[in-house]
């Protein structure tokens, strides 16, 4: 490493020289412009040219024609998480309503990527989202609304037999696998070789949203797994008392969530660490509904079993995010020298 002074021209401009050799491999003359951009370390990379956008990566797929919907589907899935930002999908003539099907599906069920192309043997969907304008942070706050809420209205839909409202609770099961999906994207992006150099702080921040994102996306497949039994309870509804713990239940765990998602927005281990203490008072309603669930028979046993043990994982995976809030604010604080 190379030191160099800092001189101060003009009374307000500070000058650092720039080593020959570099200028002179780069193609440098004086008057020429050079690019600084500022790292998230405080160092300064400086560039003899604007830095380009990488080229997005290309992923073909050979689509043989016996392929089964859901498979099809689960590899655009997997090419998209995996930050590639052009998917082409080749296959013989007599497939092409099954394949352009199947990409209109696909580039319904995730954000940003669009079919572009199509011809008789191929079509391909290029990822238009811009990162930056949702960021994992912005694609978390989303999720969390919208999983709360997907169970607040679950038990709601149980309570007054609404069936409009079940259904939806499972439609927004979709936003929340979007957003999921999203933040996945953007770590693998971050990973990619080529992509903009991140600290290590950065990429432990994108680590951390990954796993926090997986988290929502299953207490949103507990909710939906809860506005499910609808049918079940649809003609005769549910006992009042037994809707009175269903919804202390609802209300514990949806508490446990907003404390660790708190916790995590503000590196607030003492709220991280009620999160986790409150746990204990929650599994105590889990055990009490399950005693009382016991005594039913048939679907209705079956159905409400369900809903209890939703209603504990989810604050299960809620108490999860709270750790992961922990060692995140233990690592963004202070060395001891």
């Amino acid at each position: 490493m190379e030191g160099r002074k800092l001189q101060l021209t003009g009374g307000s401009t500070y000058v650092v020289s720039l080593p020959k050799r570099w200028v002179t491999d780069a193609g440098l003359k004086a008057g020429d412009t050079v690019f600084l951009e500022p790292q998230v370390d405080g160092a300064v990379q400086i560039r003899a040219r604007p830095m380009e956008k990488p080229l997005a990566r290309r992923r073909v797929f050979e689509e043989k024609g016996a392929e089964r919907r859901d498979h099809l589907l689960r590899k655009l899935i997997g090419a998209y998480i995996a930050g590639f930002g052009y998917i082409e999908i080749r296959f013989k003539p007599e497939a092409g309503p099954f394949v352009r099907r199947v990409a209109r599906d696909f580039s319904r069920m995730v954000i940003g990527p669009e079919v572009i192309e199509e011809s008789r043997n191929s079509v391909v969907i290029q990822d238009l989202s811009d990162t930056a304008e949702l960021s994992p942070e912005k694609c978390l706050r989303r999720m969390h609304l919208t999983v709360r809420a997907m169970h607040e209205d679950a038990l709601a839909a149980l309570r007054s037999r609404d069936d409009a409202l079940a259904r939806d609770v499972a439609q927004r099961d979709q936003d929340v696998d979007r957003l999921y999906w999203m933040v996945a994207k953007q770590y693998n992006l971050a990973h990619t070789p080529g992509a903009a150099s991140r600290d290590a702080g950065e990429k432990t921040e994108l680590h951390n949203y990954r796993l926090i994102a997986k988290l929502f996306e299953r207490i949103g497949d507990h909710a939906e797994r809860i506005a499910r039994t609808y049918p079940v309870f649809a003609e005769h509804g549910l006992e009042p008392r037994l809707l009175k713990e269903l919804d202390a239940a609802r209300d514990s765990a949806i508490a446990i969530l907003d404390k660790a998602f708190f916790a995590l927005l503000t590196a607030d281990i003492d709220s991280a660490n009620e999160a986790v203490d409150d746990l204990d008072r929650h599994q105590k309603l889990i055990d009490g509904l399950s005693h009382h669930v016991a005594s039913k028979k048939g679907e209705e046993l079956l159905a409400l079993a369900a809903i209890v043990d939703s209603l504990a994982r989810s604050a299960n995976y809620a108490t999860d995010i709270a750790e992961i809030a922990i060692d995140y604010a233990v690592s963004k604080g202070a060395e001891t020298p």
